[in-house]
C-alpha cells in the first residue's frame, strides 16, 4: 500500500486514512470520536461498523477523504471468529441471555466442511436484532431492547471463503472472507443450525477491509504518540481503480465539471491526476468523454498555490 502522507491544503485541512486497530470495548462511533480528537479534524467516518465487542481493522476516513468512503465499505471483508456449539442467545454472541439449548452432534473436520459449503457463494442472510440497521428509522437493537421482535427482510449477501482455523468438540475458529452487509453472528448461528445444533459467537477479528490489513493497523497509543506518522494517503482507497494523467486544461474542465473529451479511453471509473502527479479525485468515462464523479480539488490552480 502506498504509505505516502495525503496533501495538506493551505489552510491545513488534513486528508487521509488511518488504519486503526479497533479495541474490544469501543463502538465504531467512539473509535472516529476518540481520533477526531487525536488528529485534531472535525470530519471524519469509518468504513463499516464493527461490532462493539469484536477488535480489528476499522479505517477511519479524514477530511476530503470521507467523500471516497463508499470505495472501501464495498470491498471484500475478512474476519477470524469464534463459535461455541449447544446454545443460542439473544444477542447471537456469548455476552446474551442463553434463549435455546441442543446437543452438540458428534462432529469431525469433514462434517463441518461440509455444513460450510452450503454457505459459499451468494446467499439470502437475515440480519439480526441485535444490529444498526435501522427500520422505520429506528435501529433494530433499540427494538431489540425494548423486548419486540421486528420483521426484517431477507439480504443477498456473499461468502467467498470458510476455512477451518481450529476446531475442538464444541469449539469452532474459522476464517470468513464475506462481502459487505455480512453479519458473522448470524453467519455462525445459520451454520450451526446446519450442523443440527445451536451456536453462538465468542470471539471476532476483522483482519482485513479492502487494502487495509491488521499487519499494518495502529493501536490508539501509537496514534497518540505520532499522530501524523499513521496518516496514509487518500489515493490508499481508490488503488483498485485505473488511473489516468490529465492535461492542465482537461484537469480544469472536469473538476469544474464540464464533460470532457478524452481519446482512447475505455468506459469505467478512473482515478484522476494533474500532470505533476497530484490526485484531484474520481471521474467516470463514457463514450470518450470523462465526467467528474468525486472530486476533492476542484481547481487545479488550488493545488499549484
Amino acid at each position: 500500500m502506498n504509505n505516502e502522507v495525503s496533501k495538506v491544503a493551505k489552510n491545513n485541512d488534513i486528508s487521509g486514512i488511518i488504519n486503526i486497530l479497533k479495541p474490544p470495548g469501543m463502538t465504531s462511533h467512539d473509535v472516529v470520536g476518540k481520533v477526531r480528537r487525536i488528529i485534531g479534524v472535525k470530519k471524519a467516518g469509518h468504513s463499516g461498523t464493527l461490532d462493539p465487542e469484536a477488535a480489528g481493522v476499522l479505517p477511519v476516513f479524514i477530511g476530503r477523504a470521507t467523500r471516497l468512503l463508499e470505495y472501501t465499505v464495498e470491498k471484500v471483508k475478512f474476519y477470524r471468529v469464534e463459535f461455541q456449539l449447544g446454545f443460542k442467545t439473544d444477542t447471537g454472541d456469548d455476552s446474551g441471555k442463553v434463549i435455546k439449548t441442543a446437543a452438540v452432534p458428534n462432529l469431525s473436520t469433514e462434517k463441518i466442511e461440509a455444513s460450510l459449503a452450503n454457505f459459499i457463494g451468494e446467499i439470502d442472510q437475515i440480519p439480526p436484532m441485535y444490529s444498526a440497521l435501522k427500520v422505520n428509522g429506528k435501529k433494530l437493537y433499540q427494538y431489540a431492547r425494548e423486548g419486540k421482535e421486528v420483521e426484517r427482510a431477507a439480504r443477498k449477501i456473499t461468502i467467498s471463503k470458510l476455512s477451518i482455523v481450529s476446531f475442538n468438540k464444541d469449539k469452532i475458529c474459522l476464517d470468513v472472507e464475506c462481502s459487505q452487509g455480512t453479519y458473522i453472528r448470524t453467519l455462525i448461528e445459520d451454520i450451526a443450525e446446519k450442523m443440527g445444533t445451536y451456536g453462538s459467537m465468542t470471539f471476532l477479528l476483522r483482519t482485513q477491509v479492502g487494502p487495509y490489513s491488521i499487519n499494518d493497523a495502529v493501536t490508539f497509543d501509537e496514534l497518540e504518540e505520532t499522530p501524523n506518522e499513521f496518516l496514509l494517503a487518500e489515493t490508499s482507497a481508490i488503488e483498485h481503480l485505473p488511473k489516468i494523467t490529465l492535461t492542465d486544461n482537461q484537469a480544469v474542465r472536469i473538476t469544474q465539471g464540464v464533460k470532457t473529451t478524452i481519446e482512447n479511453i475505455d468506459d469505467g471509473f478512473y482515478a484522476i491526476y494533474e500532470h505533476q502527479g497530484t490526485f484531484l479525485g474520481i471521474a467516470e468515462a463514457n463514450d470518450g468523454k470523462m465526467k467528474a464523479h468525486k472530486i476533492l480539488y476542484h481547481h487545479i490552480s488550488q493545488l499549484k498555490e
